[in-house]
């Protein structure tokens, strides 16, 4: 409880850092924040090519919302796989590249990593932002749905905070760690269904007689979240009631134990480094 206090009167430090943050991610650059847009349509264009027009991949028609564009299919589940993986990666190298202001002054060194949470949050809140006047222009009736996507962002914040909070303090014990986050992410993202529909999985299932793939496939935590946010965007319509418990219970665990494991070890942050 003093842990929570001290970071909570701390909250104008936080606010700072997440300003320096923003600031200084596209600091010198010709366009600025508008870098957010283009990085993500750089990727869509990349993936559309292959995928769309080069592999001929399927996609199902948005039901009730008649969409059927692969490009804004893509970022409806792209968008939120950035944000996560953008989270990880420099929630976990936070404390390790501010060692030297750690190693100056106490403060709660949480702020660092919720900082860059914040930052990429911001950048995302710009990004979801004009997805849905693109799907509002395409005749997605994405409007009324607009609360519950910010309800399951705030979820997918949550869930991403728990993991940089845990992997932050791991990657001051072994340097090594941000090396293999970056290949694990590679993987993750090609096992979850953000470039290719989930119903390729479940044929593959279904024609190799073996259930139990999709089963161990539904396990991913990213799997969750990407269905119900095209569900939301792209569907417009209600995800499955095991689908959204599915992401508010991880969202849950995972900060929960995030906390934990770096309140815990905080004090020892300084010395390590």
């Amino acid at each position: 409880m003093t842990y929570m206090t001290d970071l909570v009167s701390s909250r104008e430090l936080l606010a700072n850092l997440t300003a320096r943050e923003v600031k200084g991610k596209y600091r010198r650059t010709v366009f600025g924040q508008l870098w957010s847009l283009i990085n993500p349509l750089a990727t869509m264009l990349i993936y559309t090519i292959v995928y769309s027009f080069i592999f001929k991949a399927r996609l199902e028609v948005g039901n009730p919302s008649g969409l059927h564009f692969y490009p804004l299919w893509l970022m409806c589940g792209l968008l939120p796989w950035i944000f996560f993986r953008s989270v990880l990666n420099a929630g976990m190298s936070s404390i390790v590249s501010n060692g030297s202001l750690i190693k100056k002054v106490y403060f709660p060194r949480m702020n660092l990593p919720l900082a860059t949470v914040g930052a990429h949050g911001f950048t995302w809140l710009i990004e979801m932002g004009f997805l849905v006047i693109v799907l509002a222009c395409f005749g997605s009736f994405i409007w009324p749905w607009i609360p519950v996507v910010a309800f399951f962002m705030v979820m997918l914040a949550a869930f991403a905070t728990g993991l940089a909070l845990m992997l932050a303090i791991v990657n001051v014990h072994f340097r090594d760690m941000q090396h293999l986050i970056g290949i694990a992410l590679q993987m993750w993202m090609y096992l979850t269904p953000i470039i290719y529909p989930l119903t390729l999985v479940q044929n593959a299932a279904k024609k190799a007689g073996k259930p139990w793939i999709l089963n161990l496939y539904e396990l991913n935590p990213m799997e969750r979240f990407s269905t119900v946010f095209r569900n939301l965007m792209y569907d417009n319509r209600w995800p499955h009631p095991s689908d959204s418990l599915a992401c508010i219970v991880l969202a849950a665990v995972s900060l929960g134990l995030g906390y934990l494991v770096f309140s815990r070890n905080e004090k020892k942050l300084a010395e390590l480094l």
